[in-house]
């Protein structure tokens, strides 16, 4: 199971410092009710990528995704094709970026976060784990590695939930701020806030190739032997 944590890591820690869910988290804590919204979002999160990573694993596990011990060739060209694809994204995140004193982007539906309910807020967190692109890519590719290990179905569940820990710390970081420190939190968030919103499309960008890069080298390295 220690291979299958050490392969994971890469695509759980890009799913965990992805600025986007971490802006809307905070975001949601600087309304009126952000000690609810709060936490019914990391909730919502963690259902939402356990869920989309365990359909993976599921998908994977029956298409024998292990030969002997070996990954399957099927999943080096997966890992081609999803390293393809955090290139092309990362990419378009580069050029997205704010140049000189241009003001950050943030999508429209991100003002109205302080008029959402406790539904609301869970619902934005699955969606934001398991239905954004970028981390739903991530996700294929942290279940994808977990399953070329061909361990046993218990060791890969225990792995699936190391792989959800780790991709809700940036998400849950905020909450334990704001918890934490009540009121003082505010000044944190904010800056918090202010820091993620203008470097977004840096962050990914850089999060992205990294990953896209180590997918498809590993994805060559696979197809060569």
């Amino acid at each position: 199971m220690g291979e299958a944590i050490g392969e994971l890591l890469p695509a759980a820690v890009g799913v965990a410092i992805s600025p986007l869910p971490i802006l809307a988290v905070v975001l949601m804590l600087v309304t009126p009710r952000g000690g609810t919204n709060g936490p019914a979002f990391i909730v919502g999160w963690v259902v939402g990528a356990a869920a989309a990573g365990t359909l993976v694993l599921v998908l994977a596990s029956g298409a024998e995704a292990s030969d002997e011990g070996q990954p399957a060739d099927w999943l080096a060209w997966l890992k081609l094709v999803l390293g393809v694809l955090l290139i092309l994204l990362s990419l378009r995140q580069w050029r997205r970026r704010p140049h000189g004193d241009e003001e950050p982007v943030t999508p429209k539906w991100m003002g109205a976060l302080d008029g959402f309910t406790t539904i609301k807020a869970a619902t934005a967190g699955v969606v934001l784990s398991a239905l954004n692109p970028k981390n739903l890519l991530l996700i294929v590719a942290g279940a994808a590695a977990i399953a070329q290990t061909g361990i046993s179905v218990g060791e890969q569940a225990v792995a699936m939930l190391v792989f959800t820990l780790i991709a809700s710390l940036g998400v849950a970081a905020p909450v334990v701020i704001y918890i934490a420190l009540g009121d003082r939190s505010r000044e944190i968030l904010d800056s918090l806030k202010t820091w993620m919103a203008t470097n977004n499309a840096v962050i990914m960008a850089v999060l992205l190739l990294v990953i896209g890069v180590k997918l498809v080298g590993d994805a060559i390295a696979g197809l060569s032997t």
